[in-house]
């Protein structure tokens, strides 16, 4: 019988081995009293079962308000199985299991959900990612890392002005555009009306140059709503679809993959609520599994020394999890990390070397737009910095030959990166 299982770091005022049982309970067979239908040979069949219980402290305070109170709280990390059986290779009711009640118990005052083991049933019974690297590589023409871009102002430009900023961009030499996620179907800016004046520009500028620069239309809406925004994206000829991957949650994220031939570029939105804290949540490396599974082909990793709160081994660990196999057999279902955040040239080379290939995209706003010599100096930089990061070759050393790349060097201030 094939199982999956959960690792969580857990605090409790009544120990951790009597917190993974209740959790086992709750999230299987049981409840607050053993049922008269509780048999132990449905208990054997259909029941949780506790994998590893493992002290690593304790405190003199709960990390987070329970009704439950002691003198000391201890903490741990506890490993909990399932039977497959149980929920099916289905992505919500395996988070319905893994995700559910657990986080409100009262003998628990702190709860993170920081891994997920799944079995091959689920990578076999899920789409996985169209396109992955390999597939984004091909449509984009890109060999190295993709060099990209997000639309700033992130809202209130017209679909014109828009469209005037794309060919700014597609004449400097960028590889990859994003909407931003606030950029939706509004009236100021309608996506039809934004698809159609973007795809003339990137249209005619292919036809002048051989190369179609890939812009991801942000399409997060109601499911019927997506399908159509993914029909009319084909129909214009452009070349990724963007989703915010919470907000529109697992099956709606796995019928758009249903229905859309473009790469689907995952936007994680709403993150910081699931990752800030220590004390509760779901960590990255849970999560993409299931985005990936469901069907994304770019996710989200934030950026080396980035302008948010994780640290930069969070980052790296982000980045690696996107190209590990989601399941212990089957389908690898690799995707594709993002790197974004306050980017210059200075974190490519940390970036790629958390890695080890170039199957990246590598987003930068003002360290592209704000390069002394513009835009197109800013993407010729990036691309000097990814080259010398595939050669081993030291980013100053690089820049001693290129202008573009030490100009990009002395205009943006070296950040602390502690990777």
């Amino acid at each position: 019988m094939q199982r999956f299982e959960a690792v969580y770091e857990i605090e409790s005022p009544r120990g951790i081995a009597h917190a993974a049982e209740v959790l086992a309970g709750e999230q299987s067979t049981g409840t607050f009293v053993r049922l008269a239908l509780e048999t132990d040979a449905l208990r054997d069949r259909s029941g949780a079962r506790i994998e590893a219980v493992e002290i690593t402290g304790t405190s003199g305070v709960p990390a987070l308000p329970s009704r439950s109170r002691g003198e000391v709280y201890e903490r741990g990390r506890v490993t909990i199985s399932w039977p497959e059986e149980n929920t099916g290779p289905s992505l919500p009711n395996l988070m319905a299991t893994v995700a559910g009640n657990l986080f409100e118990l009262a003998d628990i005052s702190a709860l993170r959900l920081t891994g997920l083991t799944l079995p091959e049933s689920f990578a076999l019974a899920n789409p996985g990612p169209r396109f992955g690297a390999e597939g984004t590589h091909r449509v984009a023409g890109v060999e190295g890392p993709l060099i990209g871009t997000i639309i700033k102002p992130s809202v209130g430009l017209s679909a014109d002005e828009t469209a005037a900023l794309v060919g700014t961009l597609a004449g400097a030499g960028i590889d990859f555009i994003k909407d931003d996620e606030l950029q939706a179907n509004g009236r100021y800016c309608p996506l039809a009306q934004r698809v159609g004046a973007v795809m003339r520009v990137l249209n005619d500028h292919a036809d002048r140059t051989g190369k179609k620069v890939m812009y991801a239309f942000n399409i997060t809406d109601e499911i019927e709503a997506m399908w159509r925004h993914a029909e009319m994206l084909e129909k214009a000829g452009a070349t990724c679809a963007m989703v915010s991957v919470i907000p529109v949650g697992l099956s709606g994220l796995r019928a758009l993959r249903g229905r859309c031939n473009l790469p689907i570029h995952g936007h994680r939105a709403g993150w910081g609520l699931f990752s800030r804290s220590p004390h509760i949540g779901i960590a990255f490396p849970v999560w993409q599994k299931l985005w990936r599974l469901a069907g994304a082909d770019h996710l989200h990793v934030n950026g080396i020394a980035n302008k948010f709160t994780e640290p930069d081994e969070v980052v790296a660990e982000a980045a690696r999890a996107v190209q590990a196999p989601v399941c212990t057999g089957g389908p690898a279902h690799g995707a594709m990390p993002v790197f974004s955040s306050g980017q210059t040239v200075w974190q490519m080379a940390p970036s790629r070397r958390v890695l080890g290939n170039d199957d990246f995209i590598f987003c930068a706003g003002g360290g592209i737009m704000s390069h002394p010599g513009g835009p197109a100096a800013g993407v010729i930089a990036l691309r000097q910095a990814a080259d010398a990061a595939r050669e081993g070759v030291e980013i100053t050393e690089a820049a001693r030959a290129q202008p573009e790349l030490a100009a990009a060097l002395t205009a943006f201030k070296r950040p602390e990166i502690l990777l």
